[in-house]
């Protein structure tokens, strides 16, 4: 079982802290994880060109072009962005936008997906953020999973200064039982019964 972490954070702060709590959740369990920071990377946005629409191939070879690959075999992709003005950073949207070329063959289909956000206020923006996430992956045709436990979308940080999550224990619960859920539901697609994982 193999889990992609993805940070869209232009900065090594709450929001990386956060999602290496998840990973961490995951791995708990067995899963292989991995961890990439697209917000340091150099990461183009969509042109439009239209060029992958006959290959499934984006025509742009940037720092995005080998995490492809990443996306298409991971079983769970977990996506992790601070909130900017109500939404993702532009950083994650540039990634998630250059995956229009694996929806042209649906290569994300049946993958579980979630979310992590982190807002400067407890209200500050992480649902809308948070949806814009689920949004992406109801249209690449995933399987999106939030916090069973709290019934929030996913996970809610709320981080304003440098450190502030790791003070954040609502987060830092609503980030790992977000990640434990995603275990679960990969679990049950793969054949393992209520049963089996009920003691959790």
């Amino acid at each position: 079982m193999k889990i992609l972490g993805i940070c869209g954070s232009p900065r090594e702060g709450n929001t990386l802290f956060l999602l290496e709590k998840a990973l961490g959740a995951c791995k708990e369990f067995g899963a292989e994880t991995e961890l990439v920071h697209a917000g340091l990377l150099k990461i183009a946005p969509c042109k439009a060109c239209g060029g992958c629409k006959d290959t499934g191939i984006c025509v742009q070879k940037d720092d995005m072009t080998p995490i492809y690959d990443k996306m298409k075999v991971a079983d769970g992709i977990l996506l992790a962005s601070p909130v900017y003005m109500g939404g993702v950073s532009a950083q994650l949207k540039a990634l998630m936008d250059r995956t229009r070329a694996l929806r042209i063959k649906f290569e994300l289909r049946n993958k579980v997906g979630a979310g992590i956000a982190v807002g400067g206020f407890r209200n500050g923006g992480q649902e809308t953020a948070l949806q814009q996430i689920f949004n992406y992956f109801l249209i690449q045709n995933a399987i999106v999973v939030a916090d069973e436990a709290t019934s929030h979308y996913g996970g809610v940080g709320h981080g304003y200064n440098a450190g502030d999550c790791e003070k954040d224990e609502y987060g830092i619960k609503t980030t790992q039982n977000t990640a434990r859920n995603m275990i679960k539901v990969i679990k049950l697609i793969k054949g393992e019964t209520e049963e089996e994982i009920k003691n959790w």
